[in-house]
């Protein structure tokens, strides 16, 4: 299984993707709603310089990208790229200040910081953490997350996945097997524990709430 990278658009300027395409990474530039580097389907990394950590502070934006984050991806990572003597010096603010807002980051936002001198370090911290997502994990990327023209094949994959516990590895398996997702939708739930890597508890809950009337 080959190493891949989503990469923000706005990324792709630098040195970092020549890089990444030198150690043998595939890379797909997309213009990214949350986060400039996805490396699977539940982990997304928001780069930040030194000198942006800090301005994003003062004009807001940090919290509003924590929470954007947060919301769309279960492990989403701070790389911090700079020498972080500097973060004290900039825009005159107050070392407190600074200090809060990365405690409230990683304590109520539940997002971990990582350090990097520079973009060569930074290169190695994103292939870690890709071959721990992708290779040790065995994820794949997930088509959430990106925006782009799809195929329909892609568009029934991004349908599937929005059910309970149904990642992509997953969802193609269940397209394999049921062909379309209405076919899927209209599945028994014995049909359903079939599937590899499904087992009775997921199919359980998926036929729950496919059958359960919400009041909307």
């Amino acid at each position: 299984m080959d190493l891949k990278i989503i990469v923000d658009h706005r990324e792709n300027k630098g040195q970092l993707p020549r890089y990444l395409y030198e150690k043998d990474i595939q890379i797909e530039t997309k213009a990214l709603e949350v986060g400039d580097f996805i490396l699977s389907d539940e982990c997304v990394v928001e780069l930040k310089k030194v000198p942006d950590f800090v301005n994003s502070l003062v004009d807001g934006r940090l919290f509003t990208q924590a929470k954007e984050l947060r919301e769309n991806f279960q492990k989403p990572l701070y790389i911090i790229e700079g020498d972080m003597r500097d973060i004290f010096e900039i825009r005159n603010v107050h070392p407190n200040a600074i200090r809060a807002a990365m405690i409230s980051l990683t304590l109520d936002y539940q997002i971990p910081f990582l350090f990097s001198h520079d973009t060569e370090e930074t290169v190695n911290l994103l292939i870690s953490l890709a071959k721990r997502e992708q290779l040790d994990n065995n994820k794949e990327i997930s088509l959430r997350g990106s925006k782009r023209t799809w195929s329909v094949e892609e568009q029934q994959q991004f349908l599937v996945e929005g059910l309970p516990l149904v990642g992509p590895k997953l969802a193609k398996s269940l397209l394999k097997e049921f062909k379309s997702p209405i076919t899927l939708l209209n599945a028994a739930e014995e049909d359903l524990r079939k599937i590899d890597k499904l087992g009775p508890k997921k199919a359980k809950l998926i036929r729950e709430l496919l059958d359960v009337e919400g009041e909307h």
